[in-house]
């Protein structure tokens, strides 16, 4: 007894239309046979495959992810999921746009040109890509690449999965900035320095960043930045990164000059854009800022007891 199905048949059964079953066929989807007359004949489990393909093509998959689940290349799992991300990535591009549309109607009309060209440096979700280049290449010949994902994972904030245009405008203007001669130029400058007296940029960093946690429960909660244990261990911190013995008066003055020759209005205004980016108040400028202002304290506070 002959079970196999005709094209008709199989159409009938599973509401694909006959000239897409023979599309299927032809690339190889659907295995079919001949008859004697030459008519295409399909074994029965041609009812499930092809339902297959019509699900996964109603899902939105490609022919060519098709085969590869057909052909046992992937599961159906991993083409769903490789699928999705990349709708992922088109609708954060799409996100972005909107948000990028939305801020330039915002703008003032007289201001729109402006605003236009400074969306120019961050077309995209993409745009974190170019802070993530502007701190790597600031440490990467100083630091263990351990130490120097902890830094961008701190200094660069994630794109928002669904912008606001407050944020699109941010993140810009956080390239922008990044990108000027004039930090640019400052910063080689003040490298070169630095590298002459700092021994252990990753111990330093990591010093650093232990007296920024002792000192973020006083910035979330607004306090005068004051000497305390913070302090001391951001002093201890460059004291021994720079091989120097100990924390003295002598050492504290040093150390304020050369972090008060680091500071930069341009950085500061990148830590103020970040927390608009991300809501994070506490952040490694505040922090540095913080202890320096506590610095600058404490040498005032021994000058008068002086």
């Amino acid at each position: 007894m002959d079970r196999t199905l005709g094209i008709g048949d199989l159409s009938r059964l599973t509401g694909v239309p006959v000239r897409t079953i023979r599309f299927y066929c032809d690339e190889g989807m659907l295995a079919a046979r001949r008859s004697s007359g030459g008519h295409r004949r399909f074994d029965p489990d041609a009812v499930e495959r092809l339902s297959l393909i019509r699900r996964m093509r109603a899902l939105g998959l490609g022919l060519p992810t098709i085969i590869t689940v057909l052909t046992g290349e992937r599961s159906l799992d991993e083409a769903v999921a490789a699928e999705r991300a990349v709708l992922d990535t088109e609708l954060a591009a799409l996100s972005w746009r909107r948000a990028s549309l939305r801020a330039v109607e915002l703008a003032d009309p007289a201001e729109r040109a402006a605003r236009l060209e400074l969306l120019a440096h961050a077309p995209g979700p993409a745009a974190r890509d170019h802070l993530v280049e502007f701190w790597t290449h600031s440490a990467r010949d100083k630091v263990s690449p351990e130490i120097l994902e902890a830094l961008v994972g701190l200094a660069v904030p994630d794109t928002p999965a669904e912008p606001t245009p407050d944020q699109v405008i941010a993140f810009a203007e956080m390239i922008t900035l990044t990108g000027g001669i004039a930090l640019a130029h400052k910063l080689r400058t003040r490298e070169r320095v630095n590298s002459a007296e700092i021994l252990d940029e990753g111990g330093l960093m990591l010093g650093v960043g232990e007296a920024y946690a002792m000192a973020a429960p006083a910035l979330v909660a607004g306090d005068i930045p004051a000497p305390g244990p913070a302090l001391d261990r951001f002093v201890e911190a460059h004291a021994y990164a720079r091989g120097r013995h100990g924390d003295t008066p002598e050492f504290r003055r040093h150390l304020y000059r050369e972090l008060r020759r680091d500071q930069d209005p341009h950085i500061d205004r990148y830590w103020d854009l970040y927390t608009e980016v991300t809501g994070t108040f506490v952040t490694l400028g505040r922090g540095q800022t913080w202890l320096l202002t506590a610095l600058g304290d404490s040498l005032g506070t021994e000058r008068r007891a002086s």
